[in-house]
């Protein structure tokens, strides 16, 4: 377990030199804590676009034929 957490440190660009050897572990924990705030946030940003797939949508007709609107915010004008 501890050499899967010395990759897991090493991964999250954590490096070992005389300087900041000492803040190694506190800086991998930093980083998986915003690694973690990353996966969560696109978990739901997916999980919304999923929910949402393939719901209906107001239906565009043809403009060239018609006078009415194309939706709610849109008005057709012809040429």
């Amino acid at each position: 377990m501890k050499e899967i957490l010395l990759i897991w440190k090493y991964s999250l660009g954590s490096f070992s030199d005389s300087k900041t050897e000492k803040y190694d572990n506190w800086i991998a924990l930093i980083r998986t804590v915003i690694f973690v705030s990353y996966m969560v946030t696109n978990s739901f940003i997916m999980a919304g676009v999923i929910r949402h797939w393939g719901t209906n949508r107001p239906v565009v007709r043809d403009y060239q034929n018609s006078n009415v609107l194309v939706s709610d915010d849109t008005e057709c004008i012809k040429k």
